[in-house]
């Protein structure tokens, strides 16, 4: 087995463990079975003697009888059934365990490529094929292709997500013990799939806040997303006649999916809202506004569709009642 360096990797193991055991008994349960029937009830080389009734006993008709064994039938079906449940049950468990987002979560994204990851850390920092993580801290990581389908993979940590084109993915982890572990693409991504590989390298708290230091920063997310958004114009509409910013970030929104449509639909602004609303603006129009705002598609790619949105998560905690003065300030 890999190295175990996350917390969630144990109790994946313990899910392989249990269901390579279940497997394996009932494959000898079943072939053992199967040959004591074989070798029992094999074809005799001399037939048996038919009986013959007597002639004064009535005929007993054969045609039609079979017999049922209750308890047999009520076995083979209750016990594979609570197997089966115990499985899904531990699977979706763990399944949530990957996927919840945490209270406070150490923020990082990574970008599939042909034939690189590319990671960025909430400060700055930038990585190729390569991702340095604190020992002990939960790590949200989110997850976006450049191109093609590609799939982050660390068999150390026991957790694989694809990167899927034209949407975010996430998974949460804490890695446990430090150490340089392997990261692969686990989906063939083109002729160079194989060299797409990198490292995680788990370091103490302490070593990685002197790695982020040694790290020349360009530029954060949020203050390039805000740069973005000024360069794109964003401000001149969502500070006055669009939904602004503001508080934008989880909060609920109520839309329209055809600007003729009378129902209308509520959706949760997330990183997939954000994303989807940037590219293409009319998709999910918010009630009480026209759909006038360009899409963007083919003119930013995935790196500053995650600056601006790391922005406008920024933003999140402004007050709803200066939120003009708020965006029109911070886009300066």
């Amino acid at each position: 087995m890999p190295e175990s360096a996350s917390s969630i990797a144990p109790q994946i193991d313990a899910l392989w463990f249990f269901i390579t055991g279940v497997t394996v008994f009932f494959s000898v349960l079943i072939g053992v079975a199967v040959i004591f029937c074989a070798i029992k009830f094999r074809r005799r080389t001399t037939p048996l003697p038919t009986p013959v009734a007597p002639e004064d006993s009535p005929a007993q008709p054969t045609a039609g009888k079979h017999h049922v064994n209750m308890v047999l039938e009520v076995t083979w079906t209750v016990i594979p059934l609570l197997i089966v449940m115990v499985i899904f049950f531990w699977s979706a468990k763990l399944f949530i365990d990957i996927h919840r987002s945490p209270k406070d979560p150490l923020n990082l994204y990574a970008i599939g490529k042909q034939w690189m990851w590319k990671i960025q850390h909430p400060d700055g920092q930038r990585e190729i094929n390569s991702m340095h993580v604190p020992i002990g801290r939960e790590i949200k990581l989110t997850i976006a292709s450049q191109d093609v389908i590609h799939s982050f993979y660390v068999p150390a940590f026991r957790l694989k997500q694809d990167a899927v084109p034209g949407r975010y993915t996430s998974m949460s982890f804490t890695p446990t013990k430090p150490g340089t572990y392997h990261l692969f693409c686990a989906e063939y991504c083109g002729t160079e799939h194989s060299k797409m590989i990198g490292k995680v390298v788990v370091m103490q708290p302490e070593e990685y806040e002197k790695w982020l230091a040694g790290v020349p920063i360009e530029e954060t997310p949020i203050s390039a997303g805000n740069r973005l958004f000024q360069s794109l114009g964003c401000q001149a509409c969502h500070a006055i006649q669009a939904p602004t910013m503001s508080g934008l970030y989880l909060s609920k929104r109520e839309y329209l999916e055809n600007p003729w449509d009378t129902e209308t639909k509520f959706t949760v602004a997330n990183e997939t809202y954000l994303r989807e609303s940037i590219l293409n603006s009319t998709a999910k129009v918010i009630k009480g506004y026209s759909p006038i705002m360009p899409g963007y598609r083919g003119q930013i790619g995935e790196e500053q569709l995650q600056q601006l949105i790391a922005y406008i998560k920024s933003l999140q905690n402004a007050p709803h009642e200066n939120a003009a003065r708020n965006v029109i300030e911070q886009s300066k």
